[in-house]
């Protein structure tokens, strides 16, 4: 490939999209966005001015003809991921597809074959794998601070997604395990070194959203992973009060915690507010927590940066669509397990389950 700044596509116009675009501009020296697409009427050409990016589309597709691109992000709901990524390949282009992987295991093969036989990377956008406090952590148990380490927990807990496609099974595949959850197993998998994931069993229920969403909006998921460690993953859309995520890790000679935002967060109280706190928080009345370098305590540039530096053969994917996929079929056995009410072991593979929640709601999961 070139030389010089990787040029970047994105798909997508909104939320996840809008953390792309500030993310390369936070670290522009590998990268610059040069497009974006959005079928939506205005919003691509909102996003795009609010970042100075120079081309705008209506159809990905003409995105993925201009010759310069080499990189494509995919920020758009779950159930297109498969046709954006295969496309993007087929057009010659990287791939970063955001999370959840995709709909259907089948679907997440698919995409790695295609990646594959057209020779471009395939990478799976996990910014876990880059937030500056986990890496922090996960450095410390590889250099034995806590010993064997024999349980992990992630939990990410906020009062519900951004977008209405979240709250739509059939473009979303499920609700807060889908959407979060995919973190959690992610985090506890790349934390332990990617041991095989021998069982999960979850317990899920819709509690708080059920007039909005057949999905689930409170989850608990245990995993059991070859070596003999636990992961535990708790993941809300029920939770008042804004984000909250963290993780613990339990050793037999160490223990460590780690709370993403209170760690760099400004205790707050306000009588008559102010502007914003930090993600999901629903006011800044009264007591909060704003967050500064918000992105960059995530890891969103520190992942971006890395994309763009694999595209140049300056380091080597963190996380793969291969990633993606152990993560999908713990989340398909999670959901399956719920509706068994027992562990379910790996492998798994569903046969014709259009998508993940499927396995817990069955076909009634209109």
């Amino acid at each position: 490939m070139g030389n010089g700044k990787v040029k970047v596509g994105i798909i997508g116009s909104k939320f996840e999209a809008d953390i792309h675009a500030a993310s390369f501009q936070l670290m522009p020296e590998e990268a610059e966005v040069v497009a974006v697409a959005s079928p939506t009427p205005g919003n691509a050409a909102e996003l795009a001015g609010r970042y100075g990016i120079p081309r705008v589309f209506l159809d990905y597709r003409e995105m993925l003809r201009e010759p310069d691109i080499e990189m494509v992000t995919i920020a758009a709901p779950n159930a297109l991921h498969r046709q954006m990524t295969c496309d993007a390949a087929r057009a010659g282009k990287h791939v970063v597809c955001e999370k959840p992987f995709a709909m259907t295991l089948e679907e997440g093969d698919e995409m790695i074959d295609v990646c594959r036989a057209e020779g471009v990377l395939l990478m799976y956008a996990e910014e876990l794998f880059f937030t500056p406090k986990y890496v922090k952590a996960k450095e410390m148990a590889d250099q034995g601070a806590f010993g064997k380490v024999h349980l992990v927990k992630q939990s990410e807990k906020h009062f519900g997604p951004h977008g209405d496609w979240f709250w739509d099974v059939s473009k979303s595949g499920g609700g807060v395990w889908m959407d979060m959850g995919c973190h959690g197993i992610a985090f506890c998998y790349w934390f332990l070194g990617r041991p095989k994931i021998e069982s999960v069993y979850c317990q899920m229920g819709t509690y708080v959203h059920g007039d909005k969403t057949i999905g689930e909006d409170e989850v608990i998921g245990i995993i059991e992973f070859a070596g003999g460690a636990l992961g535990m993953v708790e993941d809300s859309w029920a939770r008042r009060g804004g984000m909250d995520d963290r993780i613990e890790v339990f050793g037999d000679g160490g223990v460590t915690y780690g709370n993403l935002h209170m760690g760099n967060a400004l205790p707050t109280y306000s009588e008559s507010g102010y502007g914003y706190a930090v993600e999901k928080a629903p006011s800044t009345t009264g007591w909060s927590y704003p967050v500064f370098e918000e992105l960059w305590n995530y890891g969103f540039p520190q992942e971006m940066r890395h994309f763009a530096r694999c595209v140049r053969g300056k380091e080597t994917p963190q996380a793969t669509g291969e990633d993606g996929r152990v993560v999908l079929e713990a989340l398909c056995a999670g959901y399956a397990s719920a509706g068994l009410g027992s562990k379910v072991a790996l492998p798994y593979r569903p046969k014709g389950l259009r998508r993940p929640i499927d396995g817990w709601k069955g076909a009634a999961a209109k």
